[in-house]
């Protein structure tokens, strides 16, 4: 029997039903035009949006899916970590679902399901178990920058993250003081690819650092000192692209050079890669080329498993299930600031 689903970490409401490995529905809705009047997401208005939005998303997830209510197994929901009020009316959505159904409920870890997802694909989209390998997964997101040695399926260890900003944040706030429209990673991400990514030094974070961490605060200082110095930088589109192919640069380096080098040290013979900055191209390029450089297999999320989506949330809970995990308490409440423990 199928399991029902919900993602609501953000500012996306999803809901999604999987069945034996296989994505049978995965509803998203976005609240990007709410929340770019703002320059960003307002925590108290995705709250809102989620509740007016659960029901009918549910609503589709199950009937793309062709299934009903009391054909569903199990329910799970994104219990953390995330913006509380979001993930208040997802979770408490999710078991109340399960309660009235008097179905087991699962809380999921938004950033496990993320090292799940490049394991999911094809048409229909479905969990590529036979082809799993020990790897080291690289999360990159607005909130969140992480490197991850998984082991197996559901056994995984931290080995360094961001100590500020993350790497989307950096993209979200460069395209805020260029007056890009919210979010600006895939506006940059466009100009870039007609800009030369020399035509600016900016630094490169922790580059040369022997640990695994992230961190892009300096880099974020760079690019608004920059932009103070060079006035006229934004007077031409050249001078954008040229702006972002160099801003996107140094964030990609960063990214690319700690994930291969962490690989390298742990001695696994693959590298996958997850979350909304793994949407940028020149980022799944110049992964793509480091790791044919370094004779390494690369598994990237599909674009709309990279994004948050209920689909990885569902199908990390239902190997989770299948594989004896204890159904979590309808009581349980959310985990805001949940710490990617080893599992």
């Amino acid at each position: 029997m199928p399991l029902l689903a919900f993602e609501t970490s953000c500012d996306e409401t999803s809901a999604a039903v999987v069945h034996q490995g296989r994505v049978l529905s995965n509803a998203v809705s976005s609240q990007i035009a709410m929340h770019a009047e703002y320059g960003g997401v307002v925590p108290e208005l995705a709250a809102r949006e989620h509740l007016r939005n659960l029901q009918p998303i549910a609503q589709t997830a199950l009937a793309q899916a062709g299934v009903t209510p009391d054909q569903i197994e199990v329910v799970a929901a994104t219990q953390g970590p995330g913006l509380p009020s979001a993930l208040m009316a997802g979770l408490k959505a999710a078991q109340a679902f399960a309660f009235a159904l008097r179905r087991p409920f699962l809380g999921v870890h938004h950033h496990e399901a993320h090292l799940f997802s490049p394991w999911i694909s094809g048409n229909p989209p479905q969990a590529q178990f036979d082809q799993f390998e020990p790897n080291v997964s690289l999360i990159a997101s607005g909130g969140h920058t992480i490197l991850v040695l998984v082991q197996s399926e559901l056994q995984h260890r931290v080995l360094g993250a961001t100590v500020d900003d993350a790497a989307g944040e950096c993209f979200d706030k460069t395209g805020k003081l260029m007056g890009l429209p919210y979010p600006a990673g895939p506006h940059i991400d466009r100009l870039a690819e007609q800009g030369n990514p020399t035509g600016f030094d900016f630094p490169r974070p922790k580059l040369n650092d022997p640990d695994d961490n992230f961190s892009f605060s300096g880099l974020k200082t760079a690019v608004r000192y920059c932009l103070r110095d060079h006035p006229g930088v934004l007077a031409t589109r050249q001078g954008m692209a040229d702006f972002c192919a160099s801003v996107q640069t140094a964030i990609v380096e960063v990214l690319v050079a700690k994930t291969i080098r962490a690989a390298r040290r742990h001695r696994v013979r693959c590298v996958t890669a997850s979350g909304g900055v793994t949407c940028n191209a020149g980022l799944r390029r110049q992964l793509a080329a480091a790791c044919a450089g370094a004779g390494l297999r690369l598994c990237l999320a599909e674009k709309a498993f990279c994004t948050d989506n209920a689909a990885m949330i569902g199908m990390l809970a239902e190997r989770q299930f299948a594989l004896g995990k204890a159904p979590t308490p309808l009581d349980a409440d959310i985990q805001p600031t949940w710490e990617l423990a080893g599992a």
